[in-house]
């Protein structure tokens, strides 16, 4: 017993436990039992259309009455639905604009880009070089003289001859847009993308002091740009293919097509 009050703190220190806990129960004995509420509980849906629906289901199973609760929980439930898919929706789209290049510990190991515009480029002197080929071919028959010219000579010749036609208004063209810019002078800058232009927002877009706000006077106030995340239906479709009731829905399918 002498070792207990030895290695009883509360009791050295003078504090009875029995006399607290009675003390902080008689104090708090109106809480105890009563539920806490921060707010209003207010049904995420509209409770009578929702009811209106609910009611159509419910007769096709052979219910006839759905109690109010039963909409304020479904109400809830979908609430609590789409919050979840929105979450996952928004760390589905934030993983595709994350950029890996300046990290130091990825190394890039293939570059599709540029080996699609490697490849665009092939194709274009391809291109370049059969259209410099048939027009070589055109030019010699536009300059045959032959007398005896068969129809495939003179099918050449008419198209050389639709061919320069038309190069040359691809000239007259381009020479007039020159003129056309070159009348138009060189383009000015707006005021509003001038240095130094302060942006009014919707707090000083009124009257402060009695006088009102100038324009390129005094430091440029600056406003935290709020970050957008933009969700795709690319996004929505990844979404659906990874959640296992929905990765075989008709609304999947329908999604794929657009």
């Amino acid at each position: 017993r002498d070792d207990d009050d030895i290695n009883d703190v509360a009791s050295m220190a003078g504090v009875n436990l029995n006399e607290e806990s009675a003390r902080i129960m008689a104090t708090n004995s109106d809480l105890v039992g009563t539920q806490m509420q921060s707010c209003k509980d207010e049904p995420f849906l509209a409770a009578i259309p929702l009811h209106k629906r609910i009611l159509e289901t419910a007769k096709k199973l052979g219910i006839t009455d759905v109690p109010a609760e039963v909409v304020t929980f479904i109400s809830h439930a979908t609430q609590s639905r789409l919050r979840t898919v929105i979450e996952k929706v928004t760390v589905i789209t934030q993983h595709r604009m994350e950029s890996y290049k300046d990290d130091e510990w990825y190394e890039q190991a293939t570059d599709v880009r540029s080996q699609l515009k490697f490849f665009e480029q092939l194709e274009r002197l391809e291109k370049q070089r059969k259209d410099e080929q048939e027009r070589e071919i055109l030019l010699k028959a536009a300059k045959s003289r032959s007398r005896q010219e068969d129809p495939e000579q003179a099918r050449l010749k008419q198209k050389a001859k639709e061919m320069q036609q038309q190069e040359l208004a691809q000239m007259r063209q381009r020479d007039a847009n020159l003129t056309a810019l070159a009348a138009i002078g060189p383009r000015k800058k707006r005021k509003l993308d001038a240095p130094g232009l302060l942006t009014i927002g919707a707090e000083g877009a009124g009257l402060c002091g009695g006088s009102q706000a100038g324009l390129g006077t005094g430091s440029p106030r600056q406003y935290p740009r709020q970050k957008i995340t933009r969700v795709n239906l690319r996004d929505f479709i990844f979404y659906m293919e990874q959640e296992r009731e929905m990765s075989h829905s008709l609304l999947l399918y329908r999604a794929l097509l657009k």
